[in-house]
This record gives structure tokens, C-alpha cells and sequence, in this order.
């Protein structure tokens, strides 16, 4: 064995001792502990309307809405949506990212080819001469202090962090879609409402112009029946409007032009939703999409940070040459066999504290991207307890306004019927006709905002809820 091949045995096994090495803090995970328990704990109990898609990834939660038309506009959205479509493929990016730095870590393997003719006068040649060479060329730069290791590292954090970022941009659309969906049967709703009130209010008009040219009634009662009816008519174009609106949004959502959309039960037959249960706090580290992925956003910025730290020791890289030399290309593929074998040493001496500050920056940065973990987390608490409140206090504000309109409607009627025998003023029945008609469209108001924030709560989740199994698995780990 030559002493050239034994030297660069010796030095291939010193690298790879030395391969193991990482400078850098290895990611040791983020310690922030979530509350024991949610503020408002009425809804935990489970329902035999979400055993079969508790706990399950491809969780359909919308399905518990019994709506089929809003089922295929959610598949639609998953379908087609631009957002979503064009978020799948950054996936397929960072995939790539990933795998040129995967490529670093192994041998450039090259040709080379030279071919030369003239004189070297200065060698003691005067004539001219043919120099020819072809071969492989190989390069590797040996990762001793892991700063290609580290780079890997962030790659991969990306590639996570985007495939989360993806399934919470799905769960965003479908939350938008119901949304909106349940925004339009609002406004559907109220444009009936409206469009009930100016039948009623017309018609009130026709009587009391009749009163008046029989000498009965007074202007004023004439003008004020008026101006009630101009209020209601004035709704209807104006829930038109936000119908087409919201149409129109609901159809981009989709994937489709702009256009009229169609829709199931009204908001009045929508039936009640099951209680989801929330679980334990905690899990929603395990469970939401942004918190996941803001932790892989430290888990790749701390691998930065280990690089910038390795940047500022020496760098070492093998070139190896093997091919063929002739003095002539005829007889090229005869030649001489040439190779060398090169060990170049690269290291930082003088910079000016150029990587110090890289390696202080990648840190602050770390610690940003930490902070914004911490913020994440506060924000998703934030969201669940937000909905569990607002779903508890919904459902009291609904029976409170379903009373309202039952005794508004009532009153109503009766002061129509007494208007009519001329027992009470028209300033009585006006104001029980507002009433009625103020409060139908707050009913819908509230029971709009209560299938919302199911929707909200669903997505504060992050995307679905603990089975049984699991909540009692957390539980006993704690």
C-alpha cells in the first residue's frame, strides 16, 4: 500500500470520528405549560353524534350540521380553493429545499476535460505541443462541525412547518366556508323578515289611507304609516345586497366565479349541534396547526443558529482527480493514467467580528422565534376559552330572544286588533310593529352567531377534539 493511499485512509477515518460532531444547543424542546382547565368547562361531555369522528384526522365536523349543501361546498372548497391549491405546492418546495441540503452532505462527482496546444518557452520549449486530459473530478467538504448537518436540520423544521402551515390554511377555509355559509341564511333570513314586514305594514297603509279620506284618520297617522312602511322597504335592497355579497365571497371561497349560491335548511330548521368536547388544555400543543408549526419555526431557527456557530471554524474538503493524459488527441484513449488527490484547509482568522455577530444574530433570532411560540399558545387558549364562552352565553341569549319574539309578534297582533276597534292609538301599534320586526332579526342575529362560534370553537381546536380514550390517557399522564 502506497504511503499517498495509506495517508488518505488515515485522514477519511479521522473525518469520520469527527463527523459526529455538532456544535451548536441541540433543541431540547419549549416547557410552556398550558392552564389545568378552561375557564368555562360546561361543554365536555361526549355525544353519540360525534363518536364516529372524535379523535380521526380526516375529521368531517362540518357533517355534524346535517346540511348537505353546505357538506359540498366545504369539498368543493378543499377541491378547488387557489389558496390552498398553490399552499400544496410550496410543500413540494420545501420537499426540494430539503433535499439539495440532504445533497451537500454527500460528494460532488464531475468531469473535466483540458485540451491545450502551444509552447512553453519559458520551460525551455520552443516547439509547440498537444496536451490533452479528460476525467472525473470529486469534491467533498467534510462536515466536521456539522454546519451542514445543522443546515439539514432547518430544512427539515421547513418542510414540517410548511405541511402544517397547510393543514391550517385547510382548516381556515373550511371554517370560512360555514361561516359564510351561515352568514348567508342570516341574511336570507332577514330579507324574509323584511319582506313579511313591508306585506304588513303596506297593508296597514291601505287602511288607515282609507280612514283618512273617510275623515276617521289623522295626516299624521297617514304620514307615520308612510315612513314605517319606507323603513322596511328600504331593508329589502339592502339584504339584496348583502346576499349577493356574500354570495359572491362564498363562490371565491370555492373555487368558482362569483356568483348565486344555493343553500339547505333555513336558519330556523338548522338543528341544534352537539356539545364538542374540548379536552384538556394542554392538548392543543399537540393538536393546533400554528402552534406545531410555530414550534418547528424555533426548531429551525435553533439549527441556524448552531450553523452561523460552525461557520466560524475551518473548513476542510477533499478534491480528488483521476483520468487520462496524452501529448496527442489521436491518441487520446491510450494516454497516461493521471490523478491527484488535494486536501485544502479554509478558516476564518480576521473578520471583524463579522461571525460573532452572525452567530449573536441567529440567537436573537431563536429567541424570537420562541417568543412567537409563547404568543401562539396564548392565542389559542385565548380562542377556545373565547368560544366556549360565547356558545355557553348564545345559547341563554337565544331562549331569551325566541321569547322576545313570540311575545313581540303577540303584541302585534293585539295592537293591530285594537287599533282596528279604535281602543288605542296608532302611536301603539307602531311601536309593537317595530318591536316585532327588531326583534325576528335579532333572533337570527343570535342564532347565526351561535353556529359560528361552534365553527370558531372547531377551528380553535385545531381542527377536531380528544376521543374519550384520549382524554383519559391525558389525564392519567399528568
Amino acid at each position: 500500500m502506497s504511503s499517498s493511499l495509506r495517508t488518505l485512509l488515515l485522514l477519511v477515518a479521522a473525518t469520520g470520528l469527527l463527523h459526529a460532531c455538532k456544535v451548536g444547543r441541540n433543541y431540547s424542546g419549549m416547557g410552556m405549560a398550558a392552564p389545568q382547565q378552561f375557564r368555562d368547562t360546561a361543554l365536555t361531555a361526549d355525544t353519540t353524534a360525534l363518536a364516529g369522528l372524535a379523535g380521526h384526522a380526516g375529521l368531517e365536523w362540518w357533517t355534524l350540521f346535517r346540511d348537505p349543501v353546505l357538506d359540498t361546498l366545504v369539498h368543493e372548497a378543499l377541491r378547488n380553493n387557489r389558496d390552498l391549491n398553490a399552499a400544496v405546492l410550496r410543500i413540494d418546495q420545501a420537499a426540494a429545499a430539503l433535499a439539495i441540503r440532504r445533497a451537500d452532505l454527500a460528494p460532488r462527482i464531475g468531469v473535466q476535460g483540458d485540451y491545450t496546444y502551444g509552447n512553453y518557452p519559458l520551460l525551455g520549449s520552443d516547439e509547440a505541443r498537444t496536451n490533452v486530459f479528460g476525467g472525473g473530478v470529486l469534491a467533498w467538504e467534510l462536515d466536521l462541525w456539522g454546519r451542514l448537518r445543522r443546515l439539514n436540520e432547518a430544512a427539515r423544521a421547513e418542510l414540517l412547518g410548511t405541511q402544517l402551515a397547510v393543514r391550517g390554511l385547510r382548516i381556515d377555509l373550511v371554517s370560512a366556508v360555514a361561516s359564510t355559509y351561515f352568514q348567508l341564511l342570516e341574511f336570507r333570513t332577514a330579507l324574509g323578515i323584511a319582506e313579511e314586514t313591508v306585506a304588513l305594514r303596506d297593508s296597514m297603509l291601505t287602511l288607515i289611507d282609507a280612514r283618512f279620506n273617510g275623515g276617521i284618520a289623522a295626516e299624521i297617522e297617514l304620514d307615520q304609516a308612510r315612513i314605517q312602511l319606507a323603513i322596511a322597504a328600504a331593508a329589502v335592497p339592502q339584504y339584496k345586497r348583502q346576499i349577493a355579497t356574500t354570495e359572491h365571497a362564498l363562490s371565491i371561497l370555492v373555487g368558482r366565479a362569483p356568483g348565486a349560491v344555493g343553500t339547505g335548511a333555513p336558519l330556523a330548521q338548522q338543528p341544534p349541534v352537539p356539545e364538542i368536547p374540548v379536552g384538556l388544555p394542554s392538548e392543543l400543543l399537540k393538536r393546533r396547526p400554528d402552534i406545531l408549526a410555530a414550534e418547528q419555526a424555533v426548531v429551525a431557527q435553533n439549527a441556524r443558529a448552531g450553523a452561523a456557530v460552525a461557520q466560524r471554524f475551518p473548513t476542510i474538503s477533499l478534491t480528488g482527480l483521476l483520468g487520462v493524459a496524452s501529448a496527442d488527441l489521436a491518441s487520446f484513449t491510450s494516454g497516461t493514467t493521471a490523478y491527484s488527490i488535494t486536501g485544502g484547509l479554509f478558516g476564518p482568522l480576521f473578520n471583524w467580528g463579522q461571525n460573532v455577530r452572525r452567530v449573536e444574530i441567529e440567537r436573537l433570532r431563536t429567541e424570537e422565534a420562541a417568543l412567537r411560540y409563547e404568543q401562539s399558545v396564548l392565542q389559542a387558549l385565548g380562542e377556545v376559552q373565547d368560544a366556549l364562552v360565547a356558545i355557553r352565553t348564545l345559547k341563554d341569549e337565544q331562549v331569551a330572544r325566541e321569547a322576545h319574539v313570540k311575545a313581540a309578534v303577540n303584541a302585534q297582533f293585539l295592537s293591530q286588533q285594537r287599533y282596528d276597534k279604535g281602543v288605542t292609538s296608532y302611536l301603539e301599534a307602531l311601536e309593537s310593529q317595530r318591536q316585532a320586526f327588531e326583534s325576528q332579526l335579532l333572533l337570527a342575529s343570535v342564532r347565526r352567531q351561535l353556529l359560528q362560534n361552534h365553527v370558531l370553537l372547531y377551528r380553535a381546536l385545531g381542527g377536531g377534539w380528544p376521543t374519550a380514550e384520549e382524554k383519559k390517557a391525558e389525564q392519567e399522564g399528568r
